[in-house]
């Protein structure tokens, strides 16, 4: 978490930063604080109390991403070890609902097991089309540790560098008459859920 927190400030924060003083010198002290600082908030964020973890994420979350109400990183940002953390101890920052894709990536499964829990009721279908933010996190607070450790692996290109994107998520889910709407396809990503 702490590579991917600084992978963030340098991103967000420090390289535009760099830009407009044109001089690194200055830059490369500030780099060299944030690298502890950033254990530091990882560490908190990962085994402080809930209440520390929250103000660091939520400290995080409006320095990192001030554009408030257009939060809506990559789905993959939420299968990073950030994106876990925020989901399991806040839920969504602005959202009640994301699309079955975000939270597949939230819950470690495919979009497809999204489609499947929805299906046979073990998730509820929020009236937009999506997903409940509030079940998916009730779903991964029941999760064992096995699979809440999943979230721990680092996942490469997953982290939204860039200004997030506007507008809310779509709802994703395949229409009824697909032939995704069955089992899955061999070689496809496991639609196998959380217990």
């Amino acid at each position: 978490m702490a590579q991917q927190l600084l992978r963030l400030i340098d991103v967000r924060l420090l390289d535009p930063l760099e830009i407009l003083l044109e001089d690194d010198g200055e830059v490369a002290v500030l780099r060299d604080q944030f690298r502890v600082r950033a254990a530091e908030w990882a560490d908190t964020i990962a085994n402080g109390s809930n209440s520390a973890a929250i103000h660091t994420i939520g400290r995080l979350m409006a320095t990192l991403y001030p554009e408030d109400h257009t939060f809506a990183p990559p789905v993959d940002w939420w299968r990073a070890p950030l994106g876990q953390a925020v989901i399991r101890l806040v839920g969504h920052p602005f959202a009640h609902s994301v699309s079955y894709a975000a939270a597949g990536a939230m819950l470690g499964i495919s979009r497809q097991g999204v489609h499947d829990l929805v299906r046979r009721g073990r998730l509820p279908r929020h009236e937009d089309g999506g997903v409940p933010v509030a079940a998916v996190r009730e779903r991964l607070l029941r999760a064992p540790a096995s699979v809440a450790r999943a979230a721990d692996a680092p996942v490469s290109g997953s982290l939204p560098t860039g200004p997030p994107s506007a507008g809310p998520p779509s709802a994703g889910s395949p229409s009824a008459g697909s032939p995704s709407a069955g089992s899955p396809s061999a070689g496809s990503p496991s639609t196998e859920e959380p217990q």
